[in-house]
């Protein structure tokens, strides 16, 4: 059984997916982008200003499933320019204090609205 999760602290998503799929005790959060959900603005032009409002969509989601960042096992990141992962990588790692989760880092030639930055997470609950 699965229940889709929605929340306004997030942006709405941009196409056909939800923000977060709860299967189980495992949810699994769409890809953000760096949209402030209360504006609508798009973040740009500061990898770190893209990468907290990433987070900070990321945690409105988890928050609203019932989560926070102690659950999440598994993280993707997606970057337009590697040169940008020093910086991503400071800002991600304040979320993720201690025993942060398995995750990969990739770099694509663009990502949706042209942003910098799209981070996707899995969260388990025992």
């Amino acid at each position: 059984m699965k229940k889709i999760i929605y929340t306004s602290g997030a942006p709405d998503p941009i196409g056909p997916y939800s923000q977060a799929v709860l299967a189980g005790k495992t949810l699994y959060v769409s890809g953000q982008i760096p949209i402030d959900p209360v504006s609508g603005r798009l973040i740009t032009g500061d990898v770190e200003l893209e990468t907290e409002q990433v987070m900070k969509n990321l945690e409105a989601i988890l928050t609203e499933a019932g989560f926070n960042f102690r659950h999440v096992v598994k993280c993707s990141i997606f970057v337009r320019n590697m040169g940008d992962f020093q910086r991503i990588n400071e800002i991600y790692g304040h979320h993720f204090k201690v025993e942060a989760p398995a995750r990969e880092t990739i770099e694509v030639s663009n990502l949706p609205k042209n942003v910098n930055v799209e981070i996707s997470c899995i969260a388990v609950r025992k």
